[in-house]
């Protein structure tokens, strides 16, 4: 039995992009700018240099209320969410049975709720296993609100033009500002290694709020390829290929994501699931590791490139899971899983077309964040 091909959702912002120029793609089942007129390089550069807006209303937006929230959802997430104070977000895991990770997400205590943003492709499935695991709660996934992403080193001054008091934030605040009357929810972060903000705005207005975004001279629209090279270069991974259901955090290199007090010996260890995997993996070291990859030469590695310790002969000891040029360091960049005992500085062999090309173990990331702490 076969279905039909289901057409990719467009985005609220869909006419803008269309006007802007914007290239539109399928992804995460949604009608998606790739690039505009600028390329994928220059909308690159042009975020590390000033300040790139990005269309993300294709992520999930869940509140969740009801007394007792944060505890329980420690029973789906190995981090410290009691201890999440208002006005304040973190980095967190969705776990499964098993210790693989179901996505990865941020949530924030915004007083009388928490809010988590989450991947795109997965919100369905995380909003099937949130309420499953919290049937006391109420457990919502908004369609009436689009997200915006600004990020770079001009993304202070452009949101504080319009908003004075973003400039008061830090690194993982949230905040409800007003803009022209309209609610916004801000958080100060973002997915490219820069300064930022993620804007949630309702849709009715956010076609007025981005183009008021973009009215600054250090604004400019950016798209999925670029966001793509931008968070390879920050380290950060993407799910569904640097983690999956089949990843464990400690593998990942999200170890630092689980506080002390949710690990062995802490006032609230464990209690997630795949807990007796992760806790024994934090203690003793897994038996892989994601890794930053440096292709010798200028061809890039891409995704699925199997990595050999011999330069003719053995089976595959690792993979690739992100690869591509990183214009901001000039030169391939790539991550990838490898034997854990793969220190800095080996060198492995990746199998580009039937010739194997050496690749150097690197630290990540390959820029250095610049968050306003």
């Amino acid at each position: 039995m076969t279905t039909e091909p289901t057409d990719p959702i467009k985005l609220p912002l869909d006419a803008l992009h269309a006007e802007l120029g914007g290239k539109m793609v399928p992804f995460a089942g949604h009608s998606m700018p790739v690039q505009y007129a600028m390329g994928v390089m220059g909308e690159h550069l042009h975020t590390r240099e000033k300040a790139g807006l990005f269309d993300v209303s294709h992520m999930g937006q869940m509140v969740i209320r009801g007394e007792g929230r944060a505890e329980a959802l420690e029973r789906l997430l190995p981090i410290d969410v009691v201890g999440l104070k208002e006005g304040r977000q973190r980095y967190g895991l969705l776990m499964l049975p098993d210790g693989g990770v179901a996505d990865d997400l941020m949530v924030a205590n915004r007083g009388d709720h928490l809010l988590m943003v989450v991947n795109g492709a997965m919100k369905c499935l995380d909003l099937e296993i949130v309420q499953a695991g919290m049937p006391d709660h109420d457990v919502t996934l908004l369609e009436d609100r689009a997200l915006l992403a600004l990020q770079g080193p001009s993304a202070e001054a452009v949101l504080a033009g319009l908003v004075p008091e973003a400039a008061e934030m830090r690194f993982m605040d949230v905040r409800t500002l007003d803009w022209d009357g309209t609610e916004l929810w801000v958080s100060r972060s973002g997915y490219t290694g820069e300064d930022g903000y993620e804007i949630s705005v309702p849709v009715a207005r956010a076609e007025a709020f981005a183009r008021a975004l973009l009215a600054h001279e250090d604004a400019a629209p950016i798209g999925l390829g670029a966001r793509d090279s931008l968070r390879l270069e920050a380290g950060m991974p993407l799910y569904g290929q640097d983690l999956t259901a089949e990843t464990t955090p400690v593998e990942a290199g999200l170890g630092w994501a689980i506080q002390k007090v949710r690990r062995t010996g802490g006032a609230r260890e464990g209690g997630f699931p795949g807990a007796d995997r992760v806790l024994a993996e934090l203690a003793e070291g897994a038996t892989r590791k994601r890794v930053g990859l440096r292709p010798q030469g200028r061809a890039p590695m891409r995704t699925g490139v199997a990595l050999y310790a011999d330069e003719t002969g053995g089976d595959p000891v690792g993979e690739v899971t992100s690869g591509g040029f990183g214009p901001s360091v000039g030169a391939p960049v790539a991550m990838g899983y490898v034997p854990a005992d793969c220190a800095v500085g080996t060198v492995l062999y990746g199998d580009v077309r039937g010739k194997r090309l050496p690749v150097t173990v690197a630290d990540l990331p390959f820029h250095t964040p610049r968050y306003k702490r």
